[in-house]
């Protein structure tokens, strides 16, 4: 089959109406989460995976890891939408990688320019969708034939190159980010060993013998987290919102930002693709290369509309890309993408190079309604500027109940166990004393992940070669693989020490 019928097959899947509905309650659900400051991406999809378990409960499984992975994907570049609107109205990013856009967004806005900002950042995002979705489906099946070439060897050394990328750039702290990596690595053997069936660090308690839960884990760090450290540093200082007049852009701004949009989707398109990397790099970068090309550097800073376009698309560029490692090499490049992979391993479905094969509804449908979802976007931002400008005034007191509640009943109703409910609980409070001490959660929740799938491959590896560990580095893709993560690490550390400046990515 070619790779339009696997992609009329796709929209076969996404134009069902549980799908559309899933779509639309995800992307405005992901617009909501990136226009509330401080909860992102992330917390968001980590928030719904329980939801949407519960939502497809009655759906064989197929059907119903399809439904869920559409919604979350729609939450996670629909965040990436919403993050603009609280950078322009209130000088405050609703998620990292929208940092830079407060730099020129917020003056546009006190120039009674915002209607026209947030409209930009609307169509900018809406392009960027659109070419990191082309990217995708020309991408995804020669990259999965690759990957199919792969063996156990070559798949551990990618999977520490995804781990060392994403600490290698989290965090402002290398030192931190890998102190959370092997906590995470060390979850992850919690339980009962797949091959050797003894018990590993259970302590004789009959409810760790399954191991961790990524879900009661990924929940309690990023939403309860959030929810602590709102409460206990009295964060509810909602700023003061600008005034929103013509909702259109002119002419002139759309000239100004059509090659901005060109370059940003492509720019943020390729950071993606690079495990680790990320929307909040892609914005950066993006940011720095208008500048440089602008014939006017000394307008970026006072209300450029280049300064909003370009890195509004490279980051919703950016989580297009960031799609193609984790459904065609089964290596999540973020945070947020982790924890996709870790609701589609709840389905029992493998992200890899066998999704494709083995899971076509699953992988081309969520491709599918990835076009419908950025359409969506583009048709209700437009109108509803307004509407997500009033969603920010939401009081604190009203918003906290509810992402505790949703927490609670959507951990116990995947789980089943009180004691998912104290670990949530207790995850919580470590979420805010992480986030307090700025050691980043994200690597935790990538290790993890990953964890269990490292051990795996090294075990498989080491089978194959009698216990002979050149294998990792007599192969050369695997050497070449572990050479990256290597340099990963080491790059970023020499050029501190050179004092340089090292451009750090915090993505949720």
């Amino acid at each position: 089959m070619s790779t339009l019928q696997f992609l009329a097959d796709g929209f076969a899947v996404a134009f069902q109406w549980q799908n559309l509905l899933f779509a639309f309650v995800g992307v405005i659900i992901g617009t909501a989460v990136g226009v509330l400051p401080g909860i992102g991406p992330m917390s968001g999809v980590a928030l719904l995976i329980p939801v949407t378990a519960t939502l497809t409960s009655g759906l064989p499984t197929e059907a119903a890891a399809a439904s869920s992975i559409i919604l979350l994907a729609g939450v996670y570049y629909g965040a990436m939408y919403g993050g603009s609107t609280t950078s322009i109205l209130l000088n405050t990013p609703g998620e990292s990688s929208s940092v830079v856009t407060t730099l020129d967004g917020y003056q546009m806005a006190k120039q009674g320019r915002a209607g026209s900002a947030l409209s930009i950042a609307a169509i900018g995002s809406f392009c960027a969708g659109i070419v990191s979705l082309l990217g995708l489906v020309l991408l995804a099946k020669p990259l999965s034939s690759i990957a199919l070439k792969f063996g156990p060897a070559e798949y551990f050394s990618l999977m520490l190159l995804g781990l060392a990328a994403v600490s290698g750039l989290a965090g402002r702290s290398i030192t931190k980010a890998l102190i959370m990596t092997v906590l995470g690595l060390m979850l992850g053997t919690v339980g009962i060993d797949a091959v050797s069936g003894i018990e590993r660090f259970t302590f004789g308690q009959p409810m760790l013998f399954s191991g961790i839960e990524f879900l009661t884990i990924a929940v309690g760090l990023f939403a309860l987290g959030e929810v602590f450290k709102t409460i206990l540093e009295k964060d509810d200082d909602d700023g003061q919102i600008a005034k929103i007049n013509r909702i259109l852009p002119t002419k002139q701004d759309l000239k100004d930002s059509a090659i901005p949009i060109a370059r940003g989707s492509f720019l943020g398109f390729f950071i993606g693709v690079l495990p680790g990397a990320g929307a909040t790099l892609a914005s950066f970068f993006s940011y720095i290369t208008e500048k440089k090309f602008s014939k006017t550097p000394e307008k970026f800073g006072q209300g450029h509309i280049a300064g909003v376009a370009g890195p509004e698309s490279a980051n919703n560029a950016a989580s297009g890309g960031a799609m193609i490692p984790l459904l065609t090499l089964g290596i999540p490049g973020s945070g947020t993408t982790a924890i996709l992979m870790g609701a589609l391993i709840m389905y029992n479905i493998q992200p890899g190079p066998l999704l494709f094969d083995e899971h076509p509804e699953v992988a081309w449908g969520l491709i599918a309604s990835m076009f419908i979802g950025n359409l969506m976007l583009l048709i209700l931002n437009m109108p509803l500027v307004r509407v997500f400008a009033k969603v920010i005034e939401t009081p604190k007191k009203y918003l906290l109940p509810i992402i505790i509640a949703i927490s609670f009943f959507g951990v116990y109703a995947v789980q089943y166990t009180t004691f998912d409910l104290y670990l949530l609980l207790a995850c919580g409070v470590l979420g805010y004393l992480f986030a307090k001490n700025d050691y980043p959660v994200a690597p935790l929740v990538l290790a993890l992940v990953l964890g269990p799938m490292i051990e795996n491959n090294m075990r498989r590896a080491l089978t194959i070669s009698n216990g002979d560990f050149s294998i990792f580095v007599t192969k050369p893709l695997s050497l070449v693989f572990l050479i990256v993560a290597v340099s990963w690490l080491l790059v970023p550390i020499f050029m501190k020490m050179r004092g340089k400046n090292v451009l750090i990515n915090e993505e949720a």
